[in-house]
């Protein structure tokens, strides 16, 4: 049998200016770290020759602590394998883990927590991988064979990168090829320079809160918007102002009346989570207007900025901008699968001291083996490759979703069908409750997430997001089919009432 190691990384150590002999102490560290849980049944203790050359002692005394644990019963000898911590040592002062209670255990003399985070079970649901759950991406034959042959060549040979600690921003290669994605696909203004690499958008905002704004600040945020968005500036105690979106984007004129101080504006305007629309022209430029009379900044989140299903992929706000007033963020977590956890922040170079500064402090660095493998992937035209492939597939289970809902739900529900994105939303009838209807679906084995939820100030328009990315057209035509039938028996319920 095969030690698991635990033992050899355990700090032994003896000292030498005590009384107590040294198998005495030995003996009492061993049995000490079996007590403690440390040490666990089966677990093979290092060789005595090997412990006494590590301790610098005489092997003697090592064997004497050795017998003295073995007539205790807590280690026992095997032939020809060494020597083991006991596997039946139930009368030891132990609790299992099977018998405590879920939760963190509180005594009296443990602090409470001053926040406790009431909105994190909604996070679980994202792992749910049933229809129509958002967040969801899916990976065909050829990208995941690509994938999984660049990791090799990238593990086979590991450079200097991943021997010691690098560059806070990422691996140049990466932040060359993203660049060169960003200007050519996004008509982003950068240089490589510019481009800090981030777990993702989440991430990025953060360091953009951390760097731009103090607490109290006044900021500007969709309504209805991003929850996670409005959380994050939450807990860095801002104060976040639920600006009105209608079918042009954010209303510049309603976020001036409303919050006429506000330091930002954190908005998704290529396509506005979760309606959809796209921030309009005008407004783009009334925006980036109000930014530079406020001295303020806009924080731009393009989130799905590679799957347009019409036309080429619209420009992006960064790129108008001539005083500097855009952090642009983006992710390939979506474009590829969340998994990957990898980001980017567009910083304007007047920024790049601050944003480098906390994202050290933050977090150091990013993993340097992924961007290892996503920079390979991106310069060798495989990313370029697999959102061509992805962007027809998902646009063929849009449609299919679509035409299954308008087909089963009758009069229930109005679809806005997206031109870019990973997901849909369809709209009820005033006086349905999205979220009970979110509720019998998740009964009925589908997830669906409630629009009401983003909404802060204003009364919602009740509708349902369904995410359409992540599943094949198998799944994704009877559970529509069954979604539909749902919201048809709410509408003949009305009706008949």
């Amino acid at each position: 049998m095969r030690s698991n190691g635990w033992a050899d990384l355990y700090g032994w150590e003896l000292d030498r200016g005590s009384n107590v002999p040294l198998f005495r102490q030995i003996f009492a560290q061993v049995r000490t770290a079996i007590v403690a849980g440390a040490l666990k049944p089966d677990t093979r203790l290092p060789s005595s020759r090997a412990l006494a050359e590590r301790l610098g002692v005489a092997r003697t005394s090592v064997v004497a602590a050795f017998d003295q644990l073995l007539a205790e019963g807590y280690v026992e000898s095997r032939r020809g394998s060494g020597t083991f911590v006991g596997v039946d040592l139930a009368g030891l002062p132990r609790i299992s883990p099977r018998h405590r209670k879920p939760g963190i255990a509180k005594s009296p003399s443990t602090p409470a927590p001053r926040r406790s985070f009431q909105d994190f079970e909604r996070a679980t649901v994202q792992a749910e991988a049933r229809p129509f759950n958002t967040g969801r991406t899916l990976m065909d034959a050829r990208t995941v064979e690509t994938w999984r042959k660049i990791t090799n060549q990238v593990m086979r040979s590991p450079g200097n990168d991943h021997l010691g600690y690098t560059d806070p921003r990422g691996l140049t290669g990466l932040r060359q090829s993203l660049c060169d994605y960003l200007r050519a696909a996004r008509a982003v203004r950068c240089d490589p320079e510019q481009v800090i690499v981030t777990s993702g958008t989440q991430h990025a905002t953060d360091l953009a809160i951390r760097v731009l704004l103090e607490p109290d600040d006044e900021v500007w945020i969709e309504e209805p918007g991003y929850p996670l968005t409005h959380a994050q500036l939450v807990l860095a105690k801002m104060w976040p102002a639920p600006i009105p979106v209608d079918v042009q984007g954010i209303v510049v004129d309603a976020g001036i009346r409303i919050a006429p101080r506000a330091r930002a504006a954190f908005i998704t305007p290529s396509h506005q989570f979760p309606t959809g629309v796209v921030l309009s022209m005008a407004r783009r430029l009334e925006l980036l207007s109000w930014a530079r009379d406020n001295d303020a900044f806009i924080i731009e989140d393009d989130y799905t900025s590679e799957f347009r299903y019409s036309g080429p992929p619209l420009s992006s706000l960064q790129g108008l901008d001539d005083g500097e007033r855009v952090i642009y963020i983006g992710t390939l977590n979506k474009a590829l699968f969340p998994g990957l956890r990898l980001g980017y922040a567009v910083v304007p170079h007047a920024l790049l001291p601050s944003f480098l500064r906390a994202r050290y402090l933050i977090d150091r660095q990013p993993p340097s083996l992924q961007q290892a493998v996503m920079a390979e992937f991106m310069r060798q035209g495989y990313f370029a490759a697999h959102i061509r492939r992805m962007r027809h597939a998902y646009c063929e289970q849009r449609d299919a979703l679509a035409a299954t809902l308008k087909r089963r739900a009758g009069d229930g529900l109005k679809i806005d069908v997206p031109d870019q994105g990973m997901h849909l939303v369809a709209y009820l009838a005033r006086g349905f409750s999205d979220r009970r209807i979110e509720s019998e679906a998740r009964q009925a084995g589908i997830v669906v997430h409630a629009i009401s939820r983003f909404y802060r100030s204003r009364s919602p328009r009740p509708g349902l997001m369904l995410g359409f990315s992540g599943f094949p057209q198998a799944l994704i035509v009877p559970a529509a089919a069954r979604l539909g039938a749902l919201i048809a028996r709410h509408t003949r319920h009305d009706i008949n009432e």
